[in-house]
């Protein structure tokens, strides 16, 4: 069963079943005044009678038609049940309501019953009260007073009210049927458009949103939830196309420099299997080159183990060390590799600690100064300046080469970019990639502001981390 019907039956019987308590209390308070009435009227008549006959008066025809009003009816009886004085005709069969009088006479106090003496439909409510008239009255043999009146006109108005109520329930029970099942159907109306939009939506098409009708009700939070659930999904997928473009232009892009190398070393084994060893000259320079080959594929190797590491969240040695010292360290390697061909100089400052994993960090300090005596210029110049800025560490690799140009400065950071591809000794082009990924795994950045003519400058930002004030 849908929930539409559920909530619709639901809302029907509750308010069904407070229609009928509150038909049955309202009924039963009906009868209750009804019955009630009817009996206060016989026993206020029947006092009133007694009190007349005690105080040694006869009743006169004024006081037995009011006596008798309101369908009220008056037997007067002697010490043994005879009739006196009555209103009414009494049935042949028997005297019924003999016990009340009775009781009343036995026991000197008034007693109560029901019996049929108005031959009215319904029984009759009657009420009898024991009397002693004063001696010589005209009432002297009257010992009991007894006043009745029928149930019936009572029993016709709780049977039309009944009548009426079991109607009003029942039409007020379907017109709740009705009412809830379109309430449940408005209520449920946003629930529909957010099913019909979400079968809607596939996963080659994640921008694609649920209405939200009212956002500060359960549907609307749900579908705003769900929502925001589809935004992140979108963005995850996103995520993945990316990843996954990334790894195949990767995977196609290390096919490609591996072949390079791989292919100038087969050619050389076959020279030297074919003909080459007859020729020492020859040899050597193939030995040579395979050597220099060989040293090319290990360092692409280790840059790809380098990079899977780092993508599978390799742990950091980290503690606290002197940035500057790392930094110098790395100059003065530098220098010795430039050869002086560049000027390689460290601009020196303050002691700068930081948490940070000391090989991991040197490395980059050495792929940025690499990067930048490869690509200044002979008789150019290649500065580096350890800082701070509030809780970050600083070091800055300034040079003076040729530049970058500006639609090529988010990409040197790319797997197997290279900022000039004519010049192949520069590398595979994983080592700013290396950098970045060394950056980020210690909370860090690496920026670049570069201008074509004037030189680059990169710059490594990591987190100070404990002890910074």
């Amino acid at each position: 069963m849908s929930i539409r019907w559920r909530l619709t039956l639901f809302n029907a019987l509750a308010i069904g079943l407070i229609l009928l308590v509150l038909g049955l209390v309202l009924f039963f308070l009906l009868r209750s005044a009804l019955l009630s009435d009817v009996e206060n009227t016989v026993q206020s008549r029947a006092v009133t009678a007694a009190r007349t006959i005690e105080s040694g008066d006869a009743l006169s025809q004024d006081d037995t038609e009011q006596l008798t009003l309101d369908g009220v009816f008056v037997i007067v009886r002697d010490g043994r049940g005879e009739v006196l004085t009555q209103t009414v005709s009494l049935p042949q069969d028997g005297e019924d309501g003999e016990g009340v009088w009775r009781r009343a006479l036995k026991t000197g106090e008034p007693a109560s019953g029901t019996a049929e003496l108005s031959r009215k439909e319904g029984e009759d409510y009657l009420y009898a009260v024991p009397v002693n008239p004063p001696d010589g009255s005209p009432t002297g043999l009257a010992q009991v007073v007894e006043a009745g009146k029928s149930y019936g006109n009572a029993e016709e108005t709780l049977e039309v009210f009944g009548t009426v109520l079991a109607i009003g329930i029942g039409t007020a029970f379907l017109l709740s049927l009705l009412g809830a099942y379109f309430l449940a159907r408005t209520a449920l109306r946003p629930v529909d458009a957010v099913v019909s939009s979400a079968r809607e939506i596939t996963e080659s098409d994640l921008s694609r949103r649920l209405p939200v009708a009212n956002p500060k009700d359960e549907i609307g939070r749900l579908a705003a939830t769900f929502n925001a659930l589809l935004s992140r999904l979108e963005a995850a997928f996103a995520r993945r196309e990316e990843a996954l473009v990334r790894q195949r232009r990767f995977a196609a892009d290390a096919s490609h420099e591996l072949r390079t190398p791989l292919t100038s070393i087969r050619g050389y084994t076959r020279m030297l299997k074919g003909w080459a060893m007859d020729d020492p000259r020859t040899a050597r320079e193939s030995v040579a080159a395979i050597d220099r080959e060989s040293e090319r594929m290990q360092d692409l190797v280790e840059a790809l183990l380098a990079l899977t590491r780092g993508d599978e969240g390799a742990p950091l040695d980290v503690g606290r060390h002197d940035l500057a010292e790392v930094a110098a360290e790395a100059v003065e390697a530098a220098r010795t590799a430039a050869s002086g061909k560049v000027s390689v100089e460290y601009a020196g400052g303050t002691e700068v600690e930081a948490t940070f994993d000391r090989d991991r960090v040197r490395q980059v300090a050495s792929i940025l100064l690499d990067n930048a005596v490869k690509y200044t210029p002979e008789g150019g110049s290649v500065e580096v300046r350890v800082g701070e800025e509030e809780s970050r560490a600083i070091l800055e690799v300034s040079d003076t080469g040729a530049g970058i140009a500006e639609d090529q400065l988010q990409l040197v950071f790319e797997r197997f970019h290279r900022a000039d591809p004519s010049r192949t000794e520069g590398g595979a082009g994983l080592g700013l990639s290396i950098a970045r990924q060394i950056a980020e795994s210690h909370g860090g950045t690496i920026e670049v502001d570069s201008e074509q003519g004037k030189g680059s400058t990169f710059t490594l930002l990591i987190p100070r981390g404990d002890g910074v004030p």
